[in-house]
């Protein structure tokens, strides 16, 4: 990629004439983006390819969230739980032009930023990324509206003890906005399922770090850990670490395991045991919940398998489409 650092030095000192300092600001902000992301769609391609998406007969409603507004500013208890106000659900139709506007227009300033090659951009041009620009930023804030409820159910479903409701729903929102920045609506699926998924995928990564910080950071000093032996302390940081990832992932359910998967996993690896006891073995787990020693052993090894791929693929991307929201 061309050096574009004396053009964004330029467009301060030299402004670009009928801009104002705020779109100086942005416009360098943007050239100054190594990539400018979109989803791609064959559909822009194609002659007169604006006419064809704006110009479209599916209409779009109008979008109204204002009843999610007030629970961000007073989060009692009662306004999570009895708070009724409704909210706008697209069809699949209006889901797929409002998807396909937005990337559209993220395609246009990625299109008119690459013919730039280091150049300073002309006032015809430098006005043509701006506004694209905003359009694309306001269907973003638009689909990021009509959707925000799945936020607060999300949070509600979760309820991890240790974070605070505020703080999901601002995780939670974050987690919303990069999940409409990489769906891509032509494979079909609704976006809901795609954001449901990152939601709950950046509360369990929230509620792990809060974990691993609590035990790194312990409130009362221990004389003992001045004779412990270091290696040893290392090892024993890093089980509890995993125990620990392990056990927000069960309690969360975010490995997606069956009741019959959970429970097996809860017997056979003692999560829930006091301090020093054993695990059961697999015939005991199997006299417990009533099946055989080998359909045990069967539902301990999908169910390790779940985990392990969670854990390994623990981001958005690893979304497939045999995703799902149970």
């Amino acid at each position: 990629m061309n050096d574009l650092t004396p053009t964004h030095t330029d467009l301060l000192k030299r402004p670009i004439p009928g801009l104002s300092t705020a779109e100086l600001r942005l416009l360098q902000q943007l050239l100054e983006l190594e990539k400018y992301d979109y989803t791609a769609d064959e559909s822009f391609l194609l002659p007169k390819a604006q006419k064809l998406i704006f110009d479209t007969s599916e209409d779009l409603p109008e979008i109204d969230a204002s009843w999610y507004r007030p629970l961000l500013d007073s989060l009692t208890a009662h306004a999570r739980e009895e708070h009724t106000g409704k909210h706008l659900v697209l069809t699949a139709a209006q889901e797929k032009v409002i998807f396909l506007r937005f990337n559209y227009c993220r395609f246009r300033v990625a299109e008119l930023l690459g013919t730039l090659n280091g150049r300073r951009p002309t006032k015809v041009k430098a006005r043509k990324i701006l506004d694209w620009h905003a359009r694309a930023m306001q269907l973003r804030h638009e689909i990021a509206e009509v959707n925000v409820a799945l936020v607060m159910a999300m949070a509600k479903r979760t309820r991890a003890e240790d974070m605070e409701f505020a703080d999901m729903l601002g995780e939670g929102n974050m987690a919303l906005l990069r999940a409409v920045d990489k769906f891509d609506v032509s494979r079909g699926f609704k976006f809901s399922t795609y954001a449901c998924r990152a939601i709950l995928k950046a509360f369990g990564r929230q509620g792990m770090k809060q974990t691993k910080y609590r035990q790194h950071n312990p409130v009362h000093f221990d004389p003992e850990m001045e004779r412990v032996n270091p290696n040893d302390l290392r090892d024993q940081t890093e089980r509890s670490d995993g125990s620990a990832e392990v056990r927000t992932i069960m309690v969360q359910n975010l490995a997606r395991l069956s009741p019959l998967e959970r429970e097996v996993i809860h017997y056979r690896f003692g999560l829930d045991a006091p301090r020093g006891s054993r695990p059961l073995t697999l015939e005991q787990v199997g006299s417990r919940i009533g099946v055989t020693k080998e359909r045990v052993r069967q539902v301990q090894k999908a169910a390790v398998a779940k985990l392990k791929w969670f854990i390994e693929n623990d981001n958005v991307d690893g979304y497939t489409e045999n995703a799902s929201i149970v």
